[in-house]
């Protein structure tokens, strides 16, 4: 097998190049999953930092340093809840920056799918939702 046959080789390629497209618009003052917290918190407002890093697949250290960086930037806002964890919620310079973002976004997927038809593109998300268990 050549490692253009290797689905890991491949899934780390497509990401390389979804991160790629990702700054090419928006650039480095934001990262994908920056964004995909804001995201997340604009559908849950003031869920935990445990809850957060399981919606979005991270670990919780690792969720937890992105929301400090992300509280340092003024754009969440974290809470002391009982038993020490943190409630987040964005602030309105969160959702500020998370409306900058989202015109973007599309763009971002149109340049990851731009190789797919139509029907193929839709394939290709269910194939990827299914592949991550979604």
């Amino acid at each position: 097998m050549q490692v253009h046959d290797e689905p890991g080789h491949l899934i780390r390629r497509a990401q390389q190049l979804a991160v790629a497209r990702f700054h090419e618009v928006h650039g480095r003052h934001v990262t994908p999953i920056q964004y995909a917290i804001l995201r997340t918190l604009q559908e849950c407002p003031g869920i935990d930092q445990v809850t957060l890093a399981q919606k979005i697949a991270l670990d919780t250290s690792s969720s937890a340093d992105i929301a400090t960086r992300l509280e340092a930037k003024g754009w969440i806002e974290r809470k002391v809840m009982p038993r020490r964890q943190r409630s987040l919620s964005l602030t309105p310079e969160g959702e500020d920056a998370l409306l900058e973002l989202q015109p973007g976004i599309e763009l971002v997927y149109q340049a990851v799918l731009k190789n797919l038809d139509a029907a193929e593109q839709t394939e290709f998300m269910r194939l990827l939702r299914k592949l991550v268990q979604l």
